[in-house]
């Protein structure tokens, strides 16, 4: 099967996009995207990430190209056309094409594509097996909170993590406090608590991060607001990570180092289920 992508109003064979040299999202990565998760044929938490993706072109200075509805539109429809169950589907938008130049000039037209993946993580209804995290500097730029494409930092985290034979890099900052996972968010659990970093300019709002916090309250489970070391993580009796794809997941060890047990916890399994169980009751099938 061909996979169908979208690229500026058009539905097309992906070996058939093409994108001019002189796109800014190319030469600065001056570009913000979004990657949603598909579960049962309908995107997870889509409003969320919707909102998400405004925030981020209203940051740094975009036009949103498109209404809610119209992203919506394109999104279920590369879902449809790729016959996507359960997988991944990726969103971008650049600030347009111009000759060369740090100053953008006014009035370009944003370019918009976007693409389905398999799936990233374990499979909903299947029991994930867990990963492995390795630390590793948090190089990224400051602003963390807007989901630009600038990735050179979180590219070469998770690949100083892939030569450590890890699964995900776990960021430190200079102060020695563990920021985020380099593609996830990552929480601690400690004495029953899951340890929560507060949301700032230091990490990304995840949306799957948003609504396990609305599970853990509903679920009764208290949560640690603050900043923490690493060597707070690797004394954790659990640790999971949360994404758009990988929902949540054991982390089984950090540096080598086993987490609890060295297995899947309790909790985090729960959590997981309560997760998935809350974001399958308000899928929009596309």
């Amino acid at each position: 099967m061909i996979r169908i992508v979208y690229l500026n109003g058009e539905f097309l064979p992906e070996d058939e996009a093409r994108i001019p040299i002189m796109d800014r999202g190319l030469l600065f990565a001056d570009a913000i995207y979004e990657g949603m998760g598909v579960l049962d044929g309908g995107i997870v938490d889509v409003r969320k990430h919707m909102a998400r993706l405004r925030r981020s072109l209203a940051e740094v200075g975009i036009p949103e190209p498109h209404t809610e509805e119209e992203f919506l539109g394109i999104l279920m429809e590369l879902v449809r056309r790729n016959d996507v169950d359960e997988g991944f589907l990726y969103l971008h938008v650049t600030r347009g094409v111009a000759e060369r130049s740090y100053v953008p000039v006014a009035g370009l037209t944003p370019t918009v594509f976007g693409f389905t993946q398999p799936l990233h993580g374990a499979p909903a209804d299947v029991e994930p097996t867990g990963l492995t995290m390795s630390s590793q500097p948090d190089l990224r730029w400051v602003r963390r909170d807007v989901k630009t494409t600038n990735l050179l930092g979180q590219v070469l985290a998770n690949w100083g993590a892939s030569e450590a034979g890890a699964d995900e890099a776990l960021l430190v900052a200079p102060d020695g406090t563990v920021t985020e996972g380099g593609a996830v968010s990552f929480f601690p659990v400690v004495d029953g608590a899951l340890l929560v970093r507060p949301l700032s300019n230091d990490i990304l709002p995840g949306v799957t991060r948003s609504t396990l916090l609305e599970v853990l309250d509903a679920e009764g489970i208290p949560i640690d607001e603050r900043t923490y070391t690493l060597d707070e993580a690797l004394a954790a009796d659990e640790a999971m990570i949360t994404g758009a794809s990988s929902y949540v997941e054991p982390v089984l060890a950090i540096d080598g180092h086993p987490i609890g047990d060295g297995t899947s916890g309790a909790l985090t399994l729960r959590l997981r289920a309560a997760y998935l169980a809350l974001v399958r009751s308000r899928l929009r099938p596309a």
